[in-house]
């Protein structure tokens, strides 16, 4: 027998055995009512169960630009290079005048991320600079990890594309705290996305906008039986963050329920 085809052989048995075996379910769902007027998707990932739900399952593999969900990657990449020293981190308002009046003072990066204050993120990614930048993509394995549209605009509908599914396993590493980052940056940006708690449970999220007509909504709900990662984008006119956010809350609450969700009355006005 020809020892090289041997070798060959038991060399790719040896890669099968070790490679990681995804073992979750999937089952897909029909929520196109909850999408009235957009384009859309939905995932989620019930880590307890470890088991998927998707809408628009083909969508949940297309990569969009990540817009202001590139915030929380950007978070822990400036906490992680000492640009940010933390969640208390100010950065004074350049005195460039902005439609949301809300942007238009100092930020720390909890209010920066609560407010989706792109200016904020804009210095970050200037202090941490392109070869950082580009090192900690790599190692986030973030969507197409794509910088060519600058260092300060590459996510805002520009080069850098993620779709529905990254953004769930990106977000389920963040949460195991397996990330290539500290135990400490990945702490701290978890804190800063609570949107909403209460003794069923705590919601985080972030929203993303295009203006060309994209909105995100991203985050997890933590239960005491369970943790759920998710992720909803929507294409169209008028489409937004907050519009997608909407959105995903009505979508969460007919899955699973309204325990650790604000209501539908109650609901916090939503990011952009």
């Amino acid at each position: 027998m020809n020892i090289r085809l041997v070798l060959i052989a038991l060399l790719a048995i040896s890669v099968v055995g070790c490679a990681k075996v995804d073992t979750a379910t999937s089952r897909e769902v029909d929520l196109g009512h909850h999408f009235a007027g957009y384009s859309g998707c939905f995932v989620m990932l019930d880590v307890g169960r470890n088991a998927y739900v998707r809408y628009n399952p083909s969508r949940c593999d297309e990569r969009l630009s990540p817009c202001s969900t590139f915030k929380i990657p950007n978070s822990l990449i400036g906490l992680e290079t000492g640009v940010v020293s933390g969640a208390g981190h100010a950065i004074r308002w350049d005195r460039r005048g902005h439609r949301r009046k809300v942007l238009n003072r100092d930020h720390d990066l909890r209010s920066a991320i609560e407010h989706s204050v792109v200016w904020y993120y804009q210095a970050v990614a200037s202090r941490v600079g392109e070869k950082r930048m580009a090192e900690a993509l790599a190692s986030l394995e973030y969507g197409n990890m794509d910088m060519s549209g600058g260092l300060t605009q590459f996510w805002l509908e520009d080069s850098l594309k993620i779709s529905a599914n990254e953004q769930v396993r990106f977000l389920q590493r963040l949460h195991l705290g397996t990330l290539p980052f500290s135990k400490r940056s990945q702490e701290i940006v978890r804190d800063i996305l609570v949107q909403y708690a209460d003794d069923a449970g705590v919601l985080r999220g972030k929203t993303g906008s295009g203006r060309a007509g994209i909105g995100w909504f991203v985050g997890t709900i933590e239960r005491p039986e369970t943790v759920f990662m998710f992720a909803l984008n929507i294409t169209g006119a008028n489409a937004w963050g907050g519009k997608a956010r909407e959105i995903c809350l009505s979508v969460l609450r007919e899955l699973i329920g309204e325990r650790g969700l604000p209501s539908a009355e109650n609901a916090r006005v939503a990011q952009r």
